[in-house]
């Protein structure tokens, strides 16, 4: 009944108009009121700033560079295994398994149609049939830059504009497809072990989804669906390097190959992860 009321609310809540206010507000220089929102923040979500490069909230002139802080070298050792595939980002894994005709599971009672996640395309698609994949939420506590598990060529980005669900919990149990509705940037790469989609969604009060290689991707005022392609331009990003970044709380969802890869052992849905953990090792299939 709760989380029933609370979900209504959700719906009801203006939640394209909180997200833009706050990305004006997150990224504009206001001085002492940027210092002591940051300083309430990290109050707040109990954030561990001696893993920052920059530990003191005033040396942030926005509150979407202390968002998106940079961590101390070997705060995150990245895990050296050739094999090896490692945790994108600081977060708590929601779920993982296989594509089981083509769906993935969001939560208890709940999941969506990868095809419809990475924008409809069924050429992208038929690359993750009975796949993999990994759903990681990120808290407003978390450290917000993604970094690739994998040494990876990009071949494609698509933008899917979409609603700005919080991606809580509580909503994805509440909210049918919720991963499909949101907005959310589609990233593929060719790795060692095969194609890799890693999808970053935006949520509510998310003031924008980055990547490297392009910048900011959301919002985009088009609203319309965006495909870039790269095969002439040899983007290649080794396992551990930054590929992206948000702006707040929000989740990303990591597509696989058929037989690609097998998950670590001892993960498991509910389980906190850092950046630089192992996640998964490259099965001999692939190579």
């Amino acid at each position: 009944m709760i989380e029933s009321l609370q979900t209504l609310i959700h719906r009801l809540t203006p939640k394209y108009l909180l997200t833009r206010i706050a990305g004006v507000f997150a990224r504009n220089e206001l001085g002492w009121l940027t210092t002591w929102a940051i300083e309430t923040f990290i109050e707040k979500y109990k954030i561990d700033m001696s893993e920052a490069a920059q530990e003191k909230p005033e040396d942030y002139k926005t509150f979407n560079e202390f968002f998106t802080r940079a961590l101390k070298d070997g705060v995150r050792p990245v895990c050296a295994g050739e094999n090896q595939l490692c945790m994108p980002v600081d977060g708590t894994v929601a779920e993982f398994g296989d594509i089981t005709y083509g769906r993935i599971v969001a939560a208890k009672g709940q999941d969506y149609s990868f095809r419809a996640l990475l924008g409809g395309d069924d050429r992208d698609a038929a690359l993750f049939n009975n796949g993999k994949f990994i759903c990681i939420y990120l808290s407003p506590a978390n450290y917000h830059c993604i970094h690739m598990p994998v040494d990876g060529t990009l071949k494609k980005m698509i933008f899917v504009p979409g609603k700005y669900y919080s991606v809580n919990p509580v909503m994805v149990r509440n909210i049918s497809e919720l991963f499909t509705k949101n907005e959310r940037a589609v990233c593929l790469f060719d790795t060692p072990a095969g194609p890799m989609a890693m999808v970053l969604v935006g949520a509510t009060i998310v003031g924008s989804i980055a990547t490297e290689w392009h910048g900011e991707v959301s919002p985009n005022r088009l609203r319309q669906v965006t495909v870039w392609n790269y095969d002439d331009q040899n983007i290649t990003l080794k396992k551990g390097d930054r590929m992206g970044k948000f702006y707040l709380g929000s989740t990303v969802v990591i597509l696989f190959g058929q037989d690609a890869v097998s998950f670590a052992n001892g993960l498991e849905s509910g389980r906190p992860v850092k950046y630089g953990e192992e996640m998964a090792e490259k099965t001999t299939a692939t190579e």
